[in-house]
């Protein structure tokens, strides 16, 4: 098979694309932003206290209707998906949780079990499972891993905890320091190469190591190191660790890379149904596994495939599948489209990190964004940079999006902008940016026009894409040619 990045939902993309018995090793750390603060499972008392507790799920998770759809689908036992266990327990935890509605933590608790649902029917008989979570739910996730895994032959290995010992504290309680990763096999015939993950043995475990009277351990040393205990202190990624992405729940490298030796082998195929900035998918490449990365959000895609393609190169390895990106303007329109509030602005950053390479810094910001998607920087100099503003359109722009696109470039004191527009462009649209005039690139002897618009069926059948020198490296003297159409760009 073809290492392949499924952009996407998860559900839909299990459920349609990935076969049953198909995987050997699956880990998946779900976005739930709970750190926060701890979710009161009897929130609809009322009062201040519990609506300030719950809205450590409000930013992903909300009882809405694709909850209500969720919940139809396990409790009516959907296509027969979903054993007894697990549709009376949703049903129960409807009652103890107090209802369906507003309750964020049973919509979480919802879409969970649809998709670990899924996760045990693509896993191998020989198959392994991990979940990444944290203390706030992890109690009730064990119940739905017990309700779909034990119910059908699997078995409960471990719940490891992952000790660090970075970020803040307070003096109401003991320092939450931790997550937890639950570790289920899908029956009780599975790989774990323990050799692989051997610790070496250190004075503080060596105290550790259980003792008979006359001080004799009860184990002999393996001269290859001690079996990890179910607790790991794994440093989390520093600021300036190399393998930071900037992602705001990226987990290191050396937690991923344990689970994966020891789970799989060489040559066997590993799944993050949540890959976020592709931790799993990066390790897995480098340990020789096949792998699947599903996301669905493009800014993680274009990530994944920067990372892929390293410091020195602009794409990817070859034997890399991206699939459910748009391939014509129909599909891009659909993108643009859905009525989906996870995905809303999924069209802007596709069309932004396209065309930009992936390079450029997508604005995240709820609510207005001013009329700006992204901003990406271009190198004029030693050490000097500008920055040219980005803008999306899916549809009726005109000669006013120009016009308001110059004031925004001005306001946010850019030398360039650009209009990615689902349409094509106006005569009068088009003057509208010829009269803002052209901005002067000194060191590469030639000028650019200050407000540039691209269509989304450029990007598709003509692969335009950015054409400014990203970093300083690429401006060469060779590239001083006046009326040069193309620059050489170096990625790193």
């Amino acid at each position: 098979m073809m290492n392949t990045l499924y952009y996407g939902d998860n559900l839909e993309i299990l459920r349609n694309k990935i076969p049953d018995n198909s995987i050997d090793l699956c880990y998946i750390d779900p976005p739930f932003n709970s750190k926060r603060s701890y979710f009161q499972i009897y929130n609809n008392i009322g009062g201040s206290e519990d609506k300030a507790q719950a809205q450590a799920f409000v930013d992903t998770w909300s009882w809405d209707t694709v909850a209500e759809q969720g919940y139809s689908e396990i409790t009516t036992n959907f296509g027969g998906r979903f054993t007894r266990q697990i549709i009376e327990l949703i049903k129960g935890l409807e009652l103890v949780l107090g209802g369906k509605t507003d309750n964020d933590l049973l919509a979480y608790l919802v879409h969970m079990t649809l998709r670990v649902t899924e996760i045990f029917r693509v896993l191998k008989p020989t198959g392994s499972f991990y979940l990444h979570c944290d203390p706030t739910a992890s109690h009730y996730l064990k119940l739905v891993l017990d309700a779909v895994f034990v119910s059908q032959g699997g078995d409960f290995q471990n719940e490891i905890i992952w000790c660090y010992g970075s970020g803040g504290a307070t003096k109401r309680r003991y320092s939450r320091k931790h997550d937890v990763i639950f570790f289920y096999t899908k029956t009780d015939t599975f790989k774990f190469n323990v050799d692989s993950v051997r610790e070496p043995y250190s004075s503080p475990e060596k105290s550790m190591t259980p003792k008979i009277v006359g001080g004799k351990s009860y184990t002999k040393m393996n001269p290859l190191g001690r079996i990890p205990f179910d607790w790991w202190q794994i440093p989390i990624i520093t600021n300036s660790a190399k393998e930071r992405m900037g992602y705001p729940t990226q987990k290191p490298e050396a937690l991923l890379e344990r689970i994966i030796k020891a789970s799989s082998n060489p040559g066997d195929v590993v799944l993050d149904a949540y890959c976020g900035c592709g931790t799993t998918v990066a390790v897995a490449n480098r340990l020789d596994r096949q792998w699947i990365g599903i996301d669905i959000t493009y800014h993680s895609i274009g990530l994944i495939l920067k990372r892929l393609a390293g410091p020195n190169n602009d794409k990817p390895p070859v034997d890399v599948v991206v699939d459910g990106i748009p391939q014509d303007v129909e599909s891009a329109r659909a993108l643009a489209n859905r009525n989906d509030d996870r995905v809303r602005k999924e069209f802007e950053k596709w069309a932004v990190l396209t065309y930009t390479n992936n390079r450029a810094v997508i604005n995240e910001k709820k609510g207005a964004d001013k009329g700006i998607d992204g901003v990406v920087y271009f190198a004029s100099g030693p050490g000097k940079t500008e920055r040219m503003v980005i803008q999306v359109k899916s549809g009726g722009a005109d000669r006013g999006t120009i016009a308001k696109l110059k004031g925004d470039m001005q306001r946010e004191k850019a030398e360039l902008a650009l209009l990615i527009t689902m349409d094509e462009p106006t005569k009068p649209m088009i003057s509208e940016a010829k009269s803002v005039g052209v901005y002067e690139h000194v060191l590469m002897g030639r000028c650019y026009d200050r407000i540039r618009i691209v269509t989304v069926r450029e990007m598709i059948e003509q692969g335009a894409r950015i054409d400014l020198p990203l970093s300083y490296a690429a401006i060469k003297p060779g590239n001083k040619t006046e009326g040069s159409q193309q620059l050489e760009i170096d990625l790193e």
